[in-house]
């Protein structure tokens, strides 16, 4: 997630490089084409009628994107709220002489949170998740092809235990399986944002007519001096691919980009939140970041 930090121009202009140095090119052919070969100057009112409409449909896209973006994050923030809800439920249901369940099941929805975010970037390190649950159990979930899953049936198999042995009646297991159920609804919802791909046909039509647009202000502008023209053309070409990049990176909050929802930073709030809840020493310090975006 960009922070509220100074972005480095570097990454701007990482991020748009080839595009920069392909407009840099065919302006640069089309003005000595127009010198030397043909002579084609198009009114420059076709290129401003270009440059209005893909305006619009780049801010569309703009949108559309965010909207992805901002669902991945609100999911997150259900996360945080139900993993906060389940341990409120395990101290207030369970009788503090049967502390080990409770830590058992709050430490294993800490692991789960780390394990969704990994899921998700499609990351298999079980470096966040090894400390908070048993060897026996990190084993028997390796063969899982979805590890959050195999960790919210371990919290499901142990409430089912708990509510056998009666330490919580049948209300309050109730109370404690929906807030699973919206657990599992959230790691649904994310899945369904990673799984589905932002259409490729639209991103590269707009790609398509940004250069077609471009290419038509390069031939209504051969009059003007090089030295000119071609800085021009780069300095217009600039808002039009950072918007349409910045788009395409944020449509995809998933992929371990800066732009990414910051999993692994909600993770470790989520360890610290647990972990004062459940009254415990080993409190981590929160995620810190000297970019100009945190994971």
């Amino acid at each position: 997630m960009i922070l509220e930090k100074k972005i480095p121009i570097s990454y701007w202009f990482n991020t748009i490089k080839w595009d920069i140095i392909i407009v840099t090119v065919f302006s640069s052919v089309l003005y000595f084409s127009s010198d030397y070969i043909i002579d084609l100057n198009i009114p420059i009112s076709i290129g401003a009628f270009l440059g209005t409409a893909i305006a619009l449909l780049l801010s569309f896209k703009l949108s559309h994107s965010y909207d992805r973006w901002w669902e991945a994050r609100k999911i997150w923030g259900s996360i945080v709220n139900d993993s906060r809800t389940l341990v409120i439920q395990l101290k207030g249901f369970i009788k503090k002489e049967n502390k080990e369940v409770i830590n058992r099941i709050a430490y294993r929805q800490i692991a789960w949170c780390y394990s969704l975010s990994q899921n998700l970037r499609n990351e298999n390190d079980p470096e966040n998740i090894d400390k908070f649950i048993s060897q026996q159990e990190l084993k028997s979930i390796n063969n899982q092809s979805n590890t959050p899953l195999a960790l919210l049936d371990k919290q499901s198999q142990d409430l089912a235990a708990v509510h056998q042995e009666k330490l919580v009646n049948d209300y309050q297991q109730m109370q404690i399986d929906d807030t699973l159920v919206r657990l599992c609804a959230s790691m649904g919802k994310a899945e369904r944002i990673k799984n589905t791909p932002f259409p490729k046909t639209y991103r590269l039509t707009l790609h398509l007519f940004i250069y077609i647009f471009l290419i038509t202000l390069s031939f209504a502008l051969t009059e003007m001096p090089s030295l000119f023209e071609i800085p021009f053309m780069v300095f217009v070409s600039i808002p039009f691919f950072l918007v349409e990049k910045i788009a395409f990176h944020i449509q995809d909050p998933f992929e371990n980009r800066p732009t990414d929802t910051a999993m692994t930073s909600i993770s470790r709030s989520i360890e610290i939140n647990i972990k004062q809840q459940l009254e415990l020493e080993d409190i981590p310090e929160p995620i810190a970041s000297k970019k100009f975006y945190i994971m």
